[in-house]
């Protein structure tokens, strides 16, 4: 009876299938665990091995949790929509629907050979209308909805209409502080001035306050494309694919108000277990910040009676500003600009247009131009000159920032690059240079903040400009209200009406509003979505952009938990019960943006009143990359001849990529070489030793380093079970590692091993009944304390490690008894369960494996009873025997006396002295 992976794997992932064996209900007398993986987007590629790192991992906890008598969710689904779907259709000629479908399948497929554990019966795809339906509806929450800042929640918008028409907003305040409407700003209004406003007023106010809202932004406008990129699509000011010119163009956006979240998310954090790291990406995000905001008039000709607003978080420093730096965008350039810079100005924010936002943020160079206005310090009255830069950028704060080169590094290469004059002042701190009139001018009027310590000096100051009505104390997040809008095809459509400049929700009775099928599509005019080229929706005024490819994964989990409802995104009953993910698993790519939206849509959900917690994930484990292991050769330049790589020094070469495909180890398949691309036909190979040798690199796995790996090739190979425990074998599961074919050969030998204990070739199935020894169940119990303790703190590794020990000692001991067998088979079943379950129903059973428990840590067995003992005579050791700890003097001299070797060295005379050391040694005197 050999070990037949393939027929027993195949024969059991269809068992599964067919008796619904991982599908599980929605109540139960047994406690409940919610396993999740960040699901997947399906590419066109399929899956490489380094993708199911972290199902396998989630799968192996999935089925642990169960053994241990949890009523377990583990479900999966598709992220479908989104750009990458939409750009592979459209290079491989094919309607996203179709080439979705088949992605979709090809995933399922892999997934299926690698025997997870998912309950397919809940699996949900986000481009399916019965699903993106419920996306919709959530939508129109968010939209119906606001945030009410003296409740600290989301509340319906007729609340805050019926808050107007008795009162005003007073004591809600427009969250943009600089909103106006028709050239009159209504910042405050009272609740007869809100009963006089037209409709179009009313809503375009409602706006300002609805958690989804519309307004417009900056993005990246390729006309050359006709489409809006994204900041990773634009490369130094052209478009990644093409290389066309890149504007910035501003365009109608939706938006989720997750700014007024800030502190709920921050605070948040404290709730969940995430990493450190993970926690300070979020919080980094977020960036909150303490500090004001404050007026600076504008001098002379260029006033124009508005003011310049900046934030700072060192109000107390204004003593020592010599500069004003704002955005090119900022509303206030085009006012403030003098005739005589016009020109220049110009020209700058031209060039700064054609520049992404990640570049202006990680740009090192310095630039800028100075507008010719200057602003005055409110405390002295100096001017203080305005220029743009493309560092402050409009989305941050008030967009204009107060330079303070002595206080400052970024503000003093500015000032010494521009030559501009530094005060060398903050507050009472002076550099040592002697005294001048603007020195004592400015130690004059920061007299009242001198010798104070910074967090006192800095409240002394925001007193001070609140008294003079010109700043107030701010608190400042780094982080921007989400952009909810893409101009692009394959997304959910919004359900929205436009009717006269005003968006009208559908009634949820219309929902969904599905995406028109279309053979072909292009983008829109003027950077609108492709649905504005389709009459029959545009004749409608519907809304042409499509939601985001977020937006169907801030809810997914929810939907998992009741996935045929039609009447329900999720019954309350179900959420209520499954309650919050017990353990998500996914990559540190998705730190900021999913968590971050998926966390805002649960406090959304929470605060109307559909779910009762208020964070999605309990516990988040991320697992870290599979590296590719490239293959490098090198062509002698110019030539169409490769030298192998240790002689490659002499001679100048140009280094490729290899197919891993084609290389045994580091020795590369001339034959096959030539064969792979035409230009390769007539490839010359200057070998070492006969053979052409590769050179290696540790890289992202990619098809782009022709470094992949696919999954379905080593499950073929060797098998569901042998990948699976190969990949956690690999390394702990939150670091990067690489991958390495050959390495997966002695996990397969160790599952042969593990079978020839239960099974022989000849004999068959060679389990017994026999009571077993002492030494084999502490064998089993020390193993089964290591593989529960380990797989509660996912070193999976090391319990990988724990089981091949355990397969060796048991080996050793020659031991097939179904007493110690049979809980093996269980602690082995989360990690290898094709092979589990194929010994587990040899031994007779007629259930399967995950309805067994798991096996009861005895800690009796680890108590040693038994020693080995060094027995030396007349003081030079001669053997070893293990003798029972508790044994007596008189028990341990007739063993001791009857071993052979002893016998021997005694030569038969009798000895004078037995000297027994209990727990160290015995020496015999004769």
């Amino acid at each position: 009876m050999e070990y037949n992976f393939r027929e027993i794997e195949s024969k059991w992932q269809q068992k599964w299938n067919e008796d619904n064996v991982y599908r599980v209900p929605n109540r139960s007398d047994r406690p409940k665990y919610y396993v999740l993986d960040m699901f997947p987007y399906p590419s066109g590629a399929g899956l490489h091995v380094g993708h199911p790192l972290g199902y396998i991992a989630s799968d192996i906890f999935a089925r642990y949790k169960r053994l241990k008598g949890f009523n377990v969710l583990h479900p999966m689904g598709y992220d479908a929509f989104g750009l990458p779907a939409e750009q592979y259709a459209l290079e491989h000629g094919v309607h996203p629907a179709t080439s979705t479908e088949q992605n979709i399948r090809n995933f399922r497929n892999q997934l299926d050979k690698i025997g997870f554990s998912y309950d397919w019966s809940r699996e949900v795809n986000t481009s399916e209308p019965n699903y993106y339906k419920w996306t919709q509806w959530i939508f129109l929450k968010l939209f119906k909805s606001w945030y009410n800042r003296k409740t600290a929640k989301a509340e319906p918008i007729e609340g805050l209409v019926q808050i107007f028409e008795t009162e005003g907003n007073a004591n809600h305040p427009i969250p943009n502080s600089q909103f106006q409407i028709n050239n009159y700003p209504h910042v405050t209004f009272t609740s007869e001035a809100w009963k006089s406003f037209d409709e179009k007023t009313q809503q375009t106010i409602l706006m300002e306050y609805r958690i989804a809202y519309c307004g417009y932004g900056e993005v990246n406008w390729c006309e050359a494309l006709g489409t809006v990129l994204a900041n990773d699509e634009v490369i130094n000011g052209v478009s990644e694919r093409g290389g066309f010119p890149v504007v910035k163009k501003k365009l109608r956006q939706w938006y989720l108000r997750i700014t007024e979240y800030a502190d709920r998310l921050l605070e948040g954090l404290q709730k969940v277990e995430f990493s450190e790291a993970m926690k300070d990406m979020q919080s980094n995000w977020i960036g909150k910040s303490s500090g004001a905001e404050i007026d600076f008039e504008i001098s002379g000709q260029q006033s124009t009676g508005n003011k310049l607003r900046v934030y700072t978080t060192r109000p107390d420093t204004i003593f020592g500003v010599d500069f004003m730096v704002v955005a090119p965008e900022h509303e206030l350039v085009e006012q403030i600009t003098t005739p005589e810079q016009k020109v220049a100005v110009e020209e700058y924010i031209a060039y700064v247009k054609s520049r992404s936002e990640r570049e202006r943020m990680a740009e090192k160079k310095i630039s800028g131009v100075f507008t010719g206005a200057y602003a005055l310090n409110p405390f002295d009255g100096r001017q203080i000159p305005v220029w743009i830069s493309e560092y402050v950028l409009a989305g941050y704060g008030t967009g204009a920032i107060m330079a303070v080169p002595c206080g400052d590094e970024r503000d003093f290469k500015f000032a010494q690059h521009f030559h501009i004059p530094i005060t060398n002042i903050i507050g009472d701190a002076f550099n040592g240079q002697e005294a001048n009139p603007t020195k004592d001018a400015l130690l004059e009027n920061s007299g009242f903040i001198n010798g104070m310590v910074m967090r006192d000096a800095m409240e002394i100051v925001i007193n001070k400009l609140e008294e003079m009505a010109i700043g107030k104390k701010k608190i400042n997040f780094k982080m921007r209200d989400a952009a909810f809008s893409r101009q692009r095809y394959w997304g959910e459509p919004f359900p929205i009406v436009w009717k006269d400049g005003i968006a009208y929700p559908l009634n949820e009775s219309e929902l969904p509003l599905e995406l028109p099928y279309v053979e072909s599509y292009g983008p829109g005019p003027e950077g609108e979505g492709p649905l504005a080229n389709i009459p029959e929706w545009t004749s409608r005024g519907l809304e042409t952009n499509t939601m985001p490819g977020y937006a169907g994964s801030s809810w997914y989990f929810l939907r998992y938990m009741d996935p045929n409802n039609q009447n329900e995104f999720c019954s309350k009953e179900a959420s209520d019960y499954w309650n919050q993910v017990d353990l998500y698993v996914g990559g540190t790519e998705h730190a900021v943006g999913h968590l971050l939206y998926s966390r805002l849509w649960t406090k959304v959900l929470f605060d109307l009143g559909y779910i009762s917690f208020d964070e999605p994930y309990r516990k988040l484990l991320n697992q870290g990359k599979i590296g590719g292991d490239s293959r490098i050769i090198y062509r002698i330049r110019g030539t169409h001849k490769f030298v192998s790589a240790g002689l490659k020094d002499q001679y100048e070469t140009d280094e490729l990529h290899a197919d891993v495909g084609m290389i045994d180890g580091f020795e590369l398949d001339t034959e096959a070489f030539k064969k792979w691309r035409p230009d390769y036909a007539d490839a010359e190979f200057i070998l070492e030793n006969g053979k052409y040798i590769c050179g290696s690199r540790l890289e992202k796995m990619s098809k782009r380093y022709f470094n992949v790996v696919n999954p379905d090739d080593i499950v073929e190979r060797y098998g569901a079970d042998t990948f699976r425990m190969y990949e956690m074998f690999l390394g702990p599961i939150d670091q990067d590692k690489p991958w390495d074919t050959k390495g997966i050969e002695g996990v397969h030998r160790f599952l042969k091993k593990l079978w020839r204990l239960f099974a022989d070739e000849e004999k068959g199935l060679i389990v017994t009944d026999d009571k077993a020894t002492a030494a084999e169940l502490k064998v089993l119990h020390r193993t089964i304390k290591k593989i529960e303790e380990d797989t509660e703190r996912f070193s999976f590794n090391t319990t990988v490690s724990a089981f091949m020990v355990c397969v060796n000692e048991l080996n050793d001991l020659k031991c097939h008894k179904k007493e110690v067998l049979e809980s093996l088979l269980i602690l082995l079943a989360p990690y290898a369960p094709h092979v589990s379950e194929e010994l587990w129903h040899l031994l007779g059973h007629d259930t399967y494996i995950l309805d067994a428990a798991f096996p009861k840590f005895e800690s009796k067995h680890l108590v040693e009873t038994a020693k080995e003992y060094p027995i030396s005579i007349n003081g030079k050791m001669r053997t070893q025997l293990v003798l029972d700890l508790n044994a007596t003097q008189q028990e341990v001299e007739e063993i001791v006396l009857g071993n052979a070797v002893v016998q021997k060295w005694v030569e038969g005379k009798q000895p004078k002295k037995i000297i027994y050391v209990k727990g160290k040694m015995v020496n015999i005197v004769v």
